[in-house]
């Protein structure tokens, strides 16, 4: 397993409609793939992202359709179903040798009782005994989760119609890993992202997820990278106030 853990400014160029909290599900996917990309991961593995699977997020695909004729049409978007992010690292034919399928999280404060809770799941009372147990969280998904996921299908379907000629042989490799009968199977690593603010008592490149050891929760065989990207938050109080006046705050 290994952890990078990553400090963030906020960024005020970007279109106010998309700085709300409801825009957070495409950032995930969007830095997910980014950090990917340029930062060396567990196993030192070539990743490309081909293409950004929010194209078969049916509920984002409305919204935008009616953002473009209607810029004062701001709603919240749900999650996506499934894997929230794919990657793939490609042979030199390009092929593709090995996936790399993610789990982005956003959360305001990433404190210790909020990480617990998103990791582990909630807490829910048994109705019939009245024991409190966690349900859900994401070690639950992310153990369960197939070897060769949803995702995979989608990507497939959007390379035949992107770029079939240049992707050709991903897309064949793709297809013999997704067969029912006798599949070839692709190595996979694991990816979880998490994000948000650090807490006020948090001390810099501090990890909210053990990394000396894999978690015991952690019971795939695939290997597993942990992303932390923490907001940086210094002088909150000056930067809100700045902003309420309509000027951009400072770094």
């Amino acid at each position: 397993m290994k952890t990078t853990t990553m400090m963030m400014r906020p960024c005020f160029c970007i279109p106010a409609v998309y700085r709300r909290p409801p825009r957070r599900g495409l950032f995930g996917e969007v830095m997910t793939g980014l950090v990917t990309e340029h930062f060396k991961f567990v196993g030192a593995h070539e990743w490309s992202i081909p293409i950004f699977l929010f194209r078969y997020h049916a509920d984002v695909e409305k919204y935008l359709f009616d953002l473009a004729r209607d810029p004062a049409r701001v709603r919240a978007v749900f999650g996506r179903f499934g894997s929230d992010f794919l990657g793939v690292s490609l042979d030199s034919d390009g092929a593709v040798i090995r996936l790399i399928v993610g789990e982005a999280k956003w959360r305001e404060t990433l404190n210790s009782s909020t990480v617990s809770n998103l990791m582990l799941g909630d807490w829910k009372r048994n109705r019939n005994t009245g024991e409190r147990v966690r349900k859900g969280g994401v070690w639950f998904e992310i153990n369960r989760d197939l070897p060769v996921p949803h995702g995979v299908r989608q990507l497939q379907r959007l390379l035949f119609e992107c770029d079939r000629d240049g992707h050709a042989a991903a897309i064949v490799s793709l297809d013999k890993a997704l067969a029912l009968r006798n599949p070839v199977p692709i190595p996979r690593t694991n990816l979880i992202m998490i994000a948000g603010d650090g807490a006020a008592t948090r001390e810099p490149r501090t990890a909210l997820i053990g990394w000396e050891e894999t978690p015991e929760e952690y019971t795939s065989s695939n290997d597993l990278q942990v992303v932390e990207l923490i907001r940086y938050r210094r002088d909150a109080s000056k930067r809100e106030a700045r902003s309420q006046r309509g000027k951009p705050p400072s770094d």
